[in-house]
């Protein structure tokens, strides 16, 4: 048995890669407003926030766009966007090495869209609890998704550690005031930085 009984994951840029899939849904959204492409600067900040969050941000200069993209957003099918999702390499066999003993949970800023990847990816098999910005008052930073799961599972909060690759999951971790691996992302402070899930795997069994 390991130091920890609950892996908490994020789900975009650490389960899936998903930053082309982001980028041709907003994209597509701005088109409809006869918008330019987002640059790199919002294509960060879509990738970590929740999709009204992004929407707010990328038509922050004029409030009645904001409000028809915010409900353009709420017609579109994601579906035909799913294609762009890619699983990182080893998710499924570290998730079926660490379980049992140890539980899995996803703490993810997905809203709509997150039930769609999961049946798509099969992830309920993996994760104990799912938990996504529509099953919290306070998406990410706030930790309230992160309690929510802890209390869900019965789990000590030194007992949790959380998997994360962006300075929204830092704060997150820092808040719940549990361990921060950090994925794919050497700038954020955190307990261990690994580039690969194998390397996940060895250090929950360490």
């Amino acid at each position: 048995m390991g130091r920890f009984d609950l892996a908490i994951f994020d789900c975009d840029g650490v389960l899936l890669d998903s930053k082309e899939a982001n980028r041709a849904y907003y994209n597509a959204i701005l088109k409809n407003f006869g918008r330019r492409s987002m640059n790199d600067e919002e294509l960060s900040f879509v990738h970590m926030h929740t999709a009204e969050e992004s929407v707010k941000y990328l038509f922050r200069d004029d409030t009645a766009a904001q409000k028809e993209a915010l409900i353009y957003a709420h017609t579109m099918d994601y579906t035909s966007f799913l294609d762009c999702l890619i699983m990182e390499p080893g998710v499924g066999d570290t998730i079926e090495c660490i379980r049992p003993p140890m539980l899995t949970a996803i703490s993810t800023n997905r809203s709509t869209t997150m039930s769609k990847v999961v049946d798509i990816f099969g992830l309920d098999k993996w994760f104990d609890v799912i938990v996504c910005a529509l099953d919290v008052n306070n998406p990410k930073p706030d930790p309230e998704g992160v309690f929510k799961i802890l209390e869900i599972l019965g789990v000590e909060k030194d007992r949790a550690i959380y998997i994360g690759d962006s300075v929204v999951d830092e704060m997150v971790a820092y808040r719940a005031g549990i361990p921060l691996i950090a994925y794919k992302n050497s700038e954020l402070r955190a307990m261990f930085h690994v580039e690969h899930f194998v390397q996940i795997k060895t250090i929950l069994f360490n």
